[in-house]
C-alpha cells in the first residue's frame, strides 16, 4: 500500500463509519501549519433538518470555532489536512479504533478492534432544553407568539423554534456562572422575546435565580415589557430605557446582545469587559465599521480577488470584524468560541461570539497583539472601534 492510500483507507473507514452510524469522532492533531493558536480538529456526525453533516470543531488555545459541512467538502477538507498539516488522526468508531500518524512521507496506519462501545446520539450531540412545553403563558400571547387558543401562531413558528434555540444555548451557559444570582444584562432588548424566555425556562424549570435587566432605547417597548413581566410574575426581570453606552453595567455576571447594529455590539463588548462580565455573548449584525476601512485602506495586494466584488468584501468584513473582537475578547482574558445559533434560513446573521472569563488575562497578550496587528495590515484597517473604547 503506498503512502495516500493510507488516508484514503482512513477517509474511506470515517466514511463507513459515518453511513452506518457507528462514527464516535475522528480527532486531528499534530498541526504544523500557518495558524499557531490551532491545537486540533474534532469531527463528529450531527442530524440537522438538513440532513446528516460532519461537524468540525477548530480548537484553538483560548477559543473553538464549529462549522457543518456535507460530506464531499468534509472529505475534500479532511484530506488536505492529512496531506499537510496535520501528522496524526484517531478515528473512533463502535467497532474498531484506527491511528494515523505522518512522519514527512512516511505514513503508517493502526487498527485496533475493541467492543461494547456506543455511538453519540447525532443530535447536535446535547441534550435538548425545551422550555416553551408550556403555551399558556401570559408573555407568549403578548408577544404574539401564541393565539387566542394558546397554540403557537402559525406567522409565528419561526420565531417560536428561534426562541428555543436561544434558551438552549444560553441556559447551560448562565448554569455555569458561580454567582449565587447572576445579573444577566441583554443589550438591545427589543421586545424581550429572549429574557422572557430565558428567564421564564430558569426561574420555572432549572430553578436557577437570577436577575435578568433588558435595555432598549425605545420607551413603548420598556413599557410594556416592564408590565408584561409583572403579569407574569417575573419578579426578577425588568427592562430600562436608555442605549447601551449610557446603561451602568456595574456587577453584571452575562452581558448579551443579540444583532446589535455595527459598533453597538462593541459597545455592549465593551461594558462586559469593564464589567468583569463571566460570559459575554453576542450576535453580531452590519459590519460598517470595518467594511469602510478595508474599501478606503490598502489591504495586502494578494487579497485583491477576495476584495474586487462587493458582495466578497462584504462578506470579509464581517469575518474579519468578528475575527478581531475574538482577539480582543482574549486579549482581556475571555475564552471565546464562535458558532452558529439559528439557521441561516431564518437569519443570515447567525454567528454567535461567546466569550467567557478564564483568568487568561495577560498570557500571551504579545502573540496576540501581533495577530491584531496582522490582521489589520493584511486588509488595509487602521483601526478596530473596539480597539478605541478599549483605549489600545
Amino acid at each position: 500500500m503506498t503512502t495516500p492510500d493510507r488516508i484514503e483507507e482512513l477517509l474511506n473507514a470515517t466514511q463507513a463509519a459515518f453511513a452506518s452510524g457507528a462514527l464516535v469522532q475522528l480527532k486531528l492533531g499534530g498541526y504544523h501549519g500557518s495558524e499557531p493558536e490551532l491545537k486540533s480538529v474534532l469531527v463528529k456526525k450531527i442530524t440537522t433538518k438538513a440532513g446528516d453533516k460532519y461537524s468540525f470543531t477548530w480548537r484553538y488555545k483560548t477559543r473553538d470555532t464549529i462549522k457543518n459541512f456535507a460530506e464531499p467538502e468534509a472529505l475534500a477538507l479532511l484530506r488536505d489536512g492529512l496531506e499537510r498539516d496535520f501528522r496524526s488522526a484517531q478515528l473512533a468508531t463502535t467497532e474498531f479504533d484506527m491511528l494515523f500518524e505522518r512522519n514527512g512521507e512516511k505514513m503508517r496506519l493502526k487498527r485496533t478492534v475493541v467492543a461494547g462501545r456506543e455511538a453519540p446520539s447525532t443530535d447536535h450531540n446535547r441534550a435538548k432544553n425545551r422550555p416553551l412545553t408550556e403555551t399558556g403563558k401570559p408573555w407568549l400571547r403578548a408577544l404574539g407568539i401564541v393565539g387566542k387558543t394558546g397554540a403557537v401562531r402559525h406567522d409565528a413558528q419561526d420565531k417560536f423554534r428561534q426562541i428555543n434555540k436561544m434558551v438552549e444555548i444560553f441556559a447551560p451557559l448562565i448554569a455555569a456562572i458561580k454567582a449565587e444570582r447572576p445579573l444577566i444584562v441583554d443589550m438591545g432588548a427589543g421586545k424581550g422575546y429572549l429574557d422572557f424566555a430565558l428567564y421564564d425556562y430558569l426561574a420555572t424549570v432549572a430553578k436557577r435565580p437570577v436577575s435578568l435587566v433588558g435595555v432598549e432605547m425605545r420607551a413603548p417597548l420598556v413599557e410594556d415589557g416592564n408590565a408584561t413581566a409583572r403579569a407574569s410574575g417575573f419578579d426578577g426581570l425588568s427592562f430600562r430605557t436608555g442605549s447601551i453606552m449610557e446603561f451602568d453595567a456595574s456587577g453584571a455576571d452575562a452581558v448579551i446582545a443579540l444583532h446589535a447594529c455595527d459598533t453597538a455590539t462593541d459597545d455592549a463588548i465593551f461594558k462586559g469587559i469593564s464589567a468583569g462580565a463571566s460570559l459575554i455573548a453576542v450576535a453580531p449584525c452590519c459590519h460598517k465599521q470595518i467594511r469602510r476601512q478595508m474599501e478606503a485602506g490598502e489591504a495586502d495586494a494578494r487579497f485583491e480577488p477576495l476584495l474586487r466584488h462587493g458582495i466578497f468584501v462584504e462578506r470579509q468584513a464581517e469575518m474579519v470584524t468578528d475575527t478581531l473582537r475574538a482577539l480582543l475578547l482574549e486579549l482581556n482574558g475571555y475564552k471565546t468560541r464562535v458558532f452558529e445559533f439559528v439557521s441561516d434560513a431564518h437569519t443570515p446573521k447567525n454567528n454567535l461570539i461567546v466569550a467567557e472569563k478564564d483568568g487568561r488575562a495577560g498570557r500571551d497578550r504579545a502573540a496576540v497583539l501581533r495577530q491584531i496587528t496582522d490582521l489589520k495590515t493584511m486588509f488595509g484597517i487602521e483601526q478596530h472601534y473596539l480597539e478605541d473604547l478599549l483605549g489600545l
